[in-house]
């Protein structure tokens, strides 16, 4: 992740995050080693995992899901662009359909339905950014990486969930 000057948001924007017990954590020193998190998640994820990213703007939540859906694909120069004003952009995988969710936008949690994001977490590969717009609905089953940057650039990846699934079991490995 390139460098750049880090954005102080007011604490009413701070992510907010379920009352899920930590599984682990992983300090991501740079863009290698975020690229190594993304390929250890696309040999772990399956259809019907939801994994949710969260950490203010700039933390890199786009950054890893990029990574992951370009290992996901098998294509290293994938076009993936930020779901940021679309709210959704999907993708194909051998295995599976991905869905990226971007819902820093979404004006009301009723809006998941028309976009068919409830319907697909049970099917597809779901990348959700901006979870805490679910709230207090959180997915069942879901894993959080929530990420947080540091004075020298780095970011700390805290891994929560609600239950042990396999996917939260394999990643606090």
């Amino acid at each position: 992740m390139p460098a750049s000057t880090p954005v102080t948001l007011p604490e009413a924007d701070a992510p907010l995050l379920p009352d899920w017990p930590e599984r682990g954590t992983i300090t991501l020193a740079d863009e290698a080693d975020t690229h190594a998190l993304a390929h250890r998640l696309a040999g772990l994820i399956r259809p019907g995992n939801v994994l949710l990213l969260s950490g203010h703007l700039g933390a890199g939540k786009t950054h890893l899901a990029r990574a992951l859906i370009r290992a996901l694909v098998g294509a290293p120069h994938e076009p993936v662009p930020s779901p940021t004003f679309t709210l959704v952009q999907t993708y194909d995988a051998p295995n599976s359909e991905i869905w990226h969710a971007d819902l820093y936008r979404l004006g009301d949690p009723g809006e998941l339905a028309e976009l068919g994001l409830d319907e697909a977490m049970g099917q597809a590969i779901c990348l959700i950014e901006w979870p805490g717009r679910l709230a207090p609905d959180w997915p069942h089953g879901a894993v959080l990486i929530d990420l947080a940057r540091q004075p020298d650039d780095s970011r700390i990846a805290r891994l929560l969930a609600a239950a042990e699934t396999p996917l939260s079991a394999a990643l606090a490995q």
